[in-house]
């Protein structure tokens, strides 16, 4: 991997607590960045998720890969927490390199009914959390990042634009949802060209987050065992691997490139040649079209 590319670099990873904003912060890390890690759920308190881990731990897997962990509890739906930590990464490093915006409210999400059916509390609260937390975000940390040139906006979601416009993502508050961070990422792009500083937009493929392990009822150290619940899972890829994604884009002197483009990170391993931790590049959304989506067998060989 990148060898203390980003050192002195900063960066605030927004949902940093579990999932792929863990694997994005550790990675960024690993590449010798200073991380803000902020999310809501501290040693101390929960957030609605109820989830063991927690902003604290997030730190320390920063500070284990090489970087500087900073871990700050923030609800990013609350424009005068979020407009305090903006203040205090200027007091305390005057710059901003890197903003990442991965809160989602993926555990919200009900699938396979129509709207008329489903919880209009949970979709809304959905809507709110995918969509607002970004908006208010960017609208207090673009300032800070734009003082420089070469700043990076990554905006998380699930699926790309060409899979997106093709495919109905089961929900509308879903699909609404995740098809909207692709829109913003673009039009950031638009607003952030002329100050030399760039946005994507950039999905994981089948990630096995702390959640998803959970769900089949694996670890990190089994997690093919879920393939007999699951056969498409083989092409599942660890959050480090999106992690690796966002800090080659972040070292890329090039990075203007990809601006306003929705990107995966299956894409850009093979653009940058990073790996996931076993050695594999997998490619989830390509073995999806061509393989789930037309009921082939499970079958990960030449996709990873």
């Amino acid at each position: 991997m990148i060898n203390q590319a980003l050192k002195n670099k900063v960066a605030l990873v927004a949902g940093a607590t579990r999932g792929a904003g863990r694997g994005i912060a550790t990675e960024l890390g690993a590449a010798g960045a200073i991380v803000y890690a902020t999310g809501r759920t501290t040693h101390a308190q929960r957030s609605e998720y109820n989830r063991p881990e927690t902003i604290e731990e997030t730190a320390d897997l920063v500070n284990q890969a090489g970087g500087h962990g900073i871990p700050v509890q923030v609800d990013h739906l609350d424009p005068t927490q979020v407009q305090a930590l903006v203040a205090r990464i200027d007091s305390e490093q005057g710059r901003l390199d890197i903003l990442v915006n991965d809160i989602g409210g993926e555990y919200l999400a009900e699938f396979h009914q129509p709207v008329w059916q489903l919880s209009l509390e949970k979709g809304l609260r959905l809507f709110r959390l995918a969509i607002d937390t970004h908006i208010v975000t960017s609208h207090f940390a673009l300032p800070l990042l734009i003082k420089n040139p070469g700043g990076l906006v990554v905006e998380i979601t699930d699926g790309t634009a060409e899979y997106n416009n093709k495919n109905y993502r089961l929900s509308l508050f879903y699909d609404l949802a995740k098809t909207s961070v692709i829109r913003m990422a673009w039009a950031l792009a638009q607003e952030l060209k002329p100050h030399q500083c760039t946005a994507v937009a950039l999905t994981p493929g089948w990630l096995r987050s702390e959640i998803m392990l959970d769900h089949f009822e694996v670890s990190e150290a089994n997690w093919q065992d879920a393939t007999a619940k699951e056969p498409h899972f083989v092409i599942s890829e660890t959050p480090h691997y999106i992690g690796r994604a966002v800090a080659c884009l972040a070292g890329d002197p090039d990075v203007a490139r990809w601006n306003g483009q929705s990107l995966s990170s299956g894409q850009l391993a093979k653009v940058y040649g990073f790996t996931d931790l076993d050695g594999s590049q997998p490619d989830a959304w390509r073995y999806i079209c061509e393989v789930e989506a037309v009921g082939k067998p499970a079958d990960a060989t030449g996709y990873r």
